[in-house]
């Protein structure tokens, strides 16, 4: 039961080995390792499990699989990562190391630099799909992680918070771009499976949703939705959706800042 449990999640393999692979300098084999594939690291089996990750979400992610990718077996992947719990923490640390990081200019607004910061978290997301099936709650405390940690913190600088503040608004941030991502890609899965763009099936569905938002009985619903509808080419607009939420998410922080006092 403890191994379901743990499925999928951050934080679910040894803690002393995953750490130990965390803070690794990437270069070294197994040590005593013999035979023909001493070129391969813990880097290149990261890079595997990354890329049938992406293609294929993290069903396609198991060791097997990892090791048929990289021409191995099983047990001479083990040699290099323990078990697929602490390679799903790998994983996550280095897409957080990757990510695009553009630095803070002097003076720039506060708004600005969460912009980029929750715009960089969006497409991390987007080109991992993986990350919103993936349960981060004791997230890996790699060089990764705690670049990330320290990166986005600095965007807060000018708003006026205190450190318990800049942390849970920093949380806060990036739970409203997480959650923005699963609907985009779920949209996105939507369209794929069903072959039809949202203006597409509308314009297929149309004389039954005529009929359904009656004006009559539901006139908000009629009038705004149609408005809605018009304005998305569809049911929704996924950029439109981040962009508006966004706003308002800073609105919210921006009046936080203005309630604290001045440190």
């Amino acid at each position: 039961m403890a191994a379901a449990k743990g499925k999928n999640s951050s934080g679910a393999g040894d803690p002393a080995r995953t750490l130990e692979l965390l803070w690794r300098d990437g270069s070294a084999a197994p040590a005593g390792r013999r035979g023909p594939r001493q070129g391969l690291t813990v880097d290149a089996v990261v890079d595997a499990a990354l890329a049938l990750a992406d293609a294929g979400g993290l069903d396609a992610l198991t060791m097997r699989a990892v090791a048929q990718h990289l021409g191995v077996t099983p047990m001479t992947l083990y040699t290099y990562v323990p078990g697929k719990a602490e390679l799903l923490d790998l994983m996550l640390d280095a897409v957080f190391l990757r990510m695009d990081r553009p630095p803070f200019r002097p003076g720039e607004p506060w708004r600005t630099r969460l912009t980029a910061v929750a715009d960089a978290n969006r497409a991390l997301h987007l080109r991992h799909p993986w990350l919103v099936e993936l349960r981060i709650v004791r997230a890996p405390l790699g060089p990764g992680v705690m670049t990330k940690y320290e990166y986005e913190l600095g965007a807060f600088e000018g708003l006026g918070l205190d450190d318990v503040s800049r942390d849970s608004a920093l949380t806060y941030v990036l739970g409203f771009v997480q959650s923005g991502a699963r609907a985009e890609l779920d949209a996105r899965a939507v369209a794929r499976e069903s072959a039809m763009s949202d203006g597409e099936w509308w314009d297929a569905h149309e004389p039954l949703l005529t009929r359904v938002l009656d004006g009559t009985r539901f006139p908000l619903a009629a009038r705004v939705g149609e408005a809605a509808a018009v304005a998305y080419d569809g049911l929704y607009d996924a950029e439109h959706a981040y962009r508006f939420g966004l706003g308002r998410v800073l609105d919210g922080l921006e009046a936080l800042g203005e309630r604290q006092p001045v440190p």
